[in-house]
């Protein structure tokens, strides 16, 4: 069984991007599970109920988001109907919820969106908060997919030591570019730190350049735009996992853009 997982789509780029690089990726594949985060997907600050379902229509069954979920005020019009996308469990009190269901064939899978407190906005603690679902979840399923959304490595490997063995994967998301520490821990859990992020390709972590090194030369305030023009990126890793145990058997990063173009050979 196959999970596959598409990092942080930024704006409209990512999203050209997720259209015409995912149905090739799932026909190369094959995953019975596909995640895309999507926090970022609607001009590189939260999302919209229109590119939730553009995300689902182009092959996702779950999307997930992170600290940039409520930036777009429409969010709040249709969370509690969005059936599979799922926010940070850890705030203490948002419409939503921070764990889905999905049923693939002959067996459930639950996908958990949890968020970092290191360097991040103080919320509930997520270890706690990922113990509670992982306990739910458990009464269900023992497919237990984690989108931990933090900016710390050091906090990140620490969920992944904390939860290993007990659930199927937990992978990083929010710092955009993708690391090369892909594994399976002892107790059968697949980690990554970052999984990366899917959108422009020349820019500083999704976002106009110039504007970006302005605010380091200066020090002063400058308004972030994702470019719609240039060349873009998809990041994603498949994970093949043990359907009847959940543990997780190989995780493999997956990186398209020009330097690194997609060959489904």
């Amino acid at each position: 069984m196959n999970i596959l997982f598409v990092g942080d789509v930024v704006g409209a780029p990512g999203r050209k991007m997720v259209k015409e690089y995912l149905p090739k990726l799932k026909s190369h594949f094959r995953p019975h599970l596909t995640i895309v985060n999507g926090e970022n997907s609607a001009g590189g600050r939260g999302i919209t109920e229109e590119i939730y379902k553009q995300l689902l229509e182009a092959g996702a069954n779950v999307v997930t988001l992170g600290n940039h979920a409520w930036d777009n005020k429409n969010i709040f019009e249709f969370i509690d109907r969005a059936k599979y996308m799922v926010r940070p469990a850890n705030f203490p009190q948002a419409p939503g919820t921070g764990i889905a269901y999905v049923r693939i064939n002959d067996v459930e899978a639950a996908v958990i969106n949890l968020q970092g407190r290191t360097f991040m906005t103080p919320l509930e603690c997520p270890f706690q908060k990922a113990e509670e679902l992982v306990f739910e979840a458990k009464n269900r399923t023992d497919i237990i997919f984690v989108d931990f959304h933090a900016e710390a490595t050091s906090e990140k490997q620490a969920m992944g030591w904390f939860l290993d063995g007990k659930v199927t994967a937990v992978i990083g998301t929010h710092t955009h570019v993708q690391t090369a520490d892909n594994r399976i821990l002892p107790g059968g859990t697949a980690y990554l730190s970052d999984v990366g992020m899917t959108g422009p390709y020349d820019g500083i972590l999704g976002m106009e350049k110039d504007a970006v090194i302005y605010r380091f030369i200066t020090g002063l305030p400058a308004r972030f735009e994702v470019p719609n023009s240039g060349r873009k990126q998809l990041s994603a890793c498949i994970i093949q996992i043990n359907k009847n145990s959940g543990k997780a058997t190989s995780i493999e990063r997956i990186l398209i853009n020009d330097d690194t173009p997609f060959f489904a050979g």
